[in-house]
């Protein structure tokens, strides 16, 4: 079993670990749902390619309109 350490630190098991093709040095992500559980996930590049290919962009947008647009939403 894992013990969280004084910075908040954890130390996955091995086996975990070679199941989810996890290795020394990786990027990961952790979320938290709403019943506390909290998932693990290895990052990988390219993972999101696609995901916004239809989203239409505007070419050049100035900071000001970009943060314009945040707090309009």
């Amino acid at each position: 079993m894992a013990k969280v350490s004084a910075k908040r630190q954890i130390t996955l098991p091995v086996d975990q670990c070679i199941s989810a093709h996890i290795n020394a040095g990786d990027d990961v992500i952790s979320f938290v749902d709403r019943q506390g559980v909290i998932s693990i996930v290895k990052k990988q590049a390219g993972a999101a390619k696609g995901i916004l290919k239809n989203i239409p962009v505007e070419a050049v947008v100035s900071e000001q309109e970009s943060l314009e647009s945040a707090v309009r939403k």
